[in-house]
C-alpha cells in the first residue's frame, strides 16, 4: 500500500479536535519517552497543545478522514525562542509526528516537504527544528531530509540537550 499517494496535507481546522491531536502527539512520541526523553509532546496536555498552536501554523496529514500525523510550522518573524530561530530569513518546525502504525510510509516526509514549501513562499532561506541529541534515528532521518547541524540549545523543560538542525531552502522559480 503506498500511503504517501492517498495523503493530503492542510492546515488544522477548527472542527478538528484538539483531543484527537494530543493524543496522536502521545502516540508518536512515545518511543522518546520510553527512551526516557520529555518531550512536551509526550505528555502535553489539550491547553498545552492549544497554546502551542496559537505560535504557530498546525499543518496535519489526512488519511482516510483521518489525522495521520502533524507538524507545527512558524514563519520567519515569528517568537521561536533561541537564537537561530530568531534569525529574520529562518523558519521553524516543531511537534512532528506520525502515526506509529502509520510510520516509514513517507507522511512525515510529506508534512516536511509541505513546510519547505510554506518556509519558501513566506520567504525563509533556511527550515530549522531540534531535536535532542539522543535521538539518534530523528537526527539521522533529519540528515537524510537535507537537513544539517548547526547548533546546541538546552531548553529548561525538557531533560537532553538539542541539537538544532537546519536545511538550506531553494526558491521556487516562477512559472
Amino acid at each position: 500500500m503506498k500511503t504517501n499517494d492517498q495523503i493530503t496535507i492542510r492546515q488544522l481546522s477548527d472542527t478538528d479536535s484538539l483531543e484527537d491531536l494530543t493524543e496522536l502527539l502521545h502516540r508518536a512520541y512515545k518511543i522518546l519517552a520510553d527512551m526516557g526523553l520529555k518531550y512536551v509532546a509526550t505528555y502535553q496536555s489539550i491547553e498545552i497543545t492549544r497554546k502551542r498552536l496559537k505560535n504557530g501554523t498546525c499543518f496535519v496529514a489526512e488519511l482516510d478522514g483521518q489525522i495521520a500525523g502533524t507538524v507545527l510550522y512558524r514563519k520567519p518573524g515569528q517568537p521561536k525562542g533561541c537564537a537561530f530561530y530568531e534569525r529574520p530569513d529562518v523558519a521553524h518546525v516543531s511537534q512532528m509526528g506520525v502515526e506509529p502504525d502509520l510510520q516509514r510510509r513517507g507522511i512525515g516526509a510529506k508534512l516536511m516537504r509541505h513546510a519547505e514549501e510554506s518556509a519558501v513562499r513566506d520567504g525563509a532561506s533556511e527550515l530549522a527544528l531540534d531535536t535532542s541529541e539522543q535521538a539518534t534515528h530523528l537526527i539521522k532521518w533529519y540528515e537524510r531530509m537535507g537537513f544539517r547541524f548547526v547548533g546546541h540549545i538546552d531548553w529548561e523543560i525538557t531533560n537532553y540537550r538539542s541539537v538544532i538542525m537546519s536545511k538550506m531552502l531553494q526558491p521556487a522559480f516562477p512559472s
